[in-house]
C-alpha cells in the first residue's frame, strides 16, 4: 500500500510542480507555440493564465498529500473520513479525466490528441486506479 501511495503521490507532486513551472515558462517545450500545441492543444493566445496553472498546481499538491496521508506515507491531518473522501475524490477526478479526456479534447490540436491518447489519458488512468486502491485500502 505504501509503495502505491508513494508512487501516486510522488507523480502527482511532480506534475503539480510542472504546472507551477508552466505558470512562468513553457519548459520543456522550446517556445509558447510548441507548448500550446503539445501540452494544452490550443492556439498560443488561448493558453491558461499563470493563476490557472498555479491553481492546478495547488490542487495536484493537495491531491498528492491526501493520497500520501491515506497510504500512511505522510502524517495524517484531520479526520480519517476526510482523507478517505479526499483520496477517493482524487481517484474520481483522475479516472474521469482518463475516460472522458479523449472525447472532451477530440477537437484540440492533432499533436495534443495523439499525446493525450498515448500519454496523458493512460497516466491519469494509472494514477486514478492507484489512488482508488489507496482510498479503499489505506489507513
Amino acid at each position: 500500500m505504501r509503495a502505491t501511495a508513494t508512487a501516486v503521490a510522488g507523480t502527482l507532486a511532480a506534475v503539480g510542480a510542472l504546472h507551477a513551472v508552466w505558470s512562468r515558462s513553457p519548459w520543456p517545450c522550446r517556445d509558447r507555440e510548441q507548448f500550446a500545441d503539445l501540452v494544452v492543444g490550443v492556439a498560443p493566445d488561448r493558453l491558461p493564465s499563470a493563476g490557472a496553472c498555479l491553481a492546478v498546481a495547488g490542487l495536484l499538491g493537495t491531491g498528492a498529500y491526501l493520497v500520501a496521508a491515506r497510504g500512511g506515507v505522510l502524517p495524517p491531518l484531520g479526520p480519517r473520513r476526510l482523507r478517505t473522501a479526499g483520496a477517493a475524490g482524487v481517484a474520481g477526478a483522475l479516472l474521469t479525466r482518463a475516460l472522458a479526456g479523449p472525447f472532451a479534447f477530440a477537437r484540440r490540436t492533432p499533436d495534443f490528441v495523439r499525446l493525450d491518447r498515448r500519454v496523458y489519458a493512460p497516466l491519469c488512468l494509472a494514477l486514478g486506479t492507484g489512488a482508488a486502491v489507496v482510498a479503499a485500502r489505506g489507513r
